[in-house]
């Protein structure tokens, strides 16, 4: 008799985060029903201020490292997806790559349309047959209307939120 492969019963989760950063939206950080993914792997130190008090150090730990524009997954292998991708370009960030923003958030290059339209096509590709996909984005820089011209594909809804109302967290149901 031949022994089975410990690989035979490894269950994919159904939830897939494709740009997790320090997973700052997630209520468990380490949530066995989502697979965690980002492009890069990372620790740095924040100074203490308004957004971390005492200063912190800062994870970027995915499960599996990749780029949203190709991830290594199977077609319609997820049933939810959470795609918040980078929303802020050179213009914001400045030049040198540095800073505490784009070292939490990432950045978005000058070919930002065509990077979030391949994530948006990524993310539907893996997204099973009336799977969810929650699109998170931060409209400091770039409108929402402007992102939403980058998918085909149409919202179920959406809500604002934040203190000027710049975040949205848009829903859609993949046909």
């Amino acid at each position: 008799m031949s022994e089975a492969n410990p690989l035979d019963r490894f269950v994919m989760p159904d939830v897939l985060d494709v740009c997790c950063g320090t997973r700052m939206m997630w209520m468990d950080k380490n949530d066995e029903r989502a697979v965690f993914v980002d492009k890069r792997t990372e620790s740095f130190s924040i100074a203490p201020g308004r957004a971390h008090k005492n200063g912190a150090v800062l994870n970027v730990a995915p499960d599996q490292e990749a780029d949203f524009t190709a991830l290594p997954f199977d077609n319609e292998t997820f049933h939810h997806v959470v795609f918040d991708p980078p929303h802020h370009t050179s213009k914001r960030l400045g030049k040198t790559g540095t800073g505490v923003m784009e070292k939490k958030y990432g950045r978005l290059g000058d070919d930002w349309r065509e990077m979030l339209a391949d994530g948006f096509s990524e993310c539907f590709r893996v997204l099973k047959p009336k799977g969810t996909l929650i699109f998170k984005w931060c409209a400091t820089e770039i409108p929402l209307s402007e992102i939403l011209k980058l998918t085909p594909e149409k919202p179920l809804y959406g809500h604002k939120s934040g203190k000027k109302a710049q975040t949205h967290w848009v829903a859609f149901l993949k046909a």
